[in-house]
């Protein structure tokens, strides 16, 4: 089982990328936040996530309320600690300086997201079986 935190303002995204996730056949723990502040807490362990698992996963909207996706990893690779999680950048945005950007932070993947659901569903199982099935993952701390 893996463990995944999605990091997401959109519901109507989180239910898809849940049903997806359970459509793929792979078991993970799908955590949710939806804000980039939340995402750090989360990942710190702090204040009403003290209890969270350490995620094998990351994926990180771009566009949010409160803290965006770049800021998050603007943070992340401050911090040696949290330099190692793989991250996938899923988003809307296909912007060449977005992609570009995001590159330069260290993102592990950049996945625009489908707006037909059947592409969709395949974008999740694609992700779903390179990170748990075909990549190693670094052992969390």
């Amino acid at each position: 089982m893996g463990d995944i935190l999605l990091v997401e303002d959109n519901q109507e995204d989180v239910f898809l990328t849940r049903q997806c996730f359970k459509q793929s056949g792979l078991e993970v723990n799908l955590k949710h936040v939806d804000n980039g502040a939340k995402c750090l807490s989360c990942l710190r362990k702090q204040n009403d996530y003290a209890k969270a698992s350490t995620p094998d996963l990351i994926l990180l909207d771009l566009n949010m309320p409160v803290m965006s996706g770049q800021e998050v990893l603007e943070e992340m690779v401050k911090d040696d600690a949290f330099r190692h999680f793989p991250v996938v950048i899923l988003t809307t945005s296909a912007a060449e300086a977005d992609v570009l950007a995001m590159s330069k932070l260290r993102c592990s993947a950049y996945v625009v997201k489908p707006v037909d659901f059947n592409e969709f569903q395949k974008a999740v199982q694609s992700i779903a079986d390179f990170w748990f099935k075909v990549a190693t993952l670094p052992t969390p701390a």
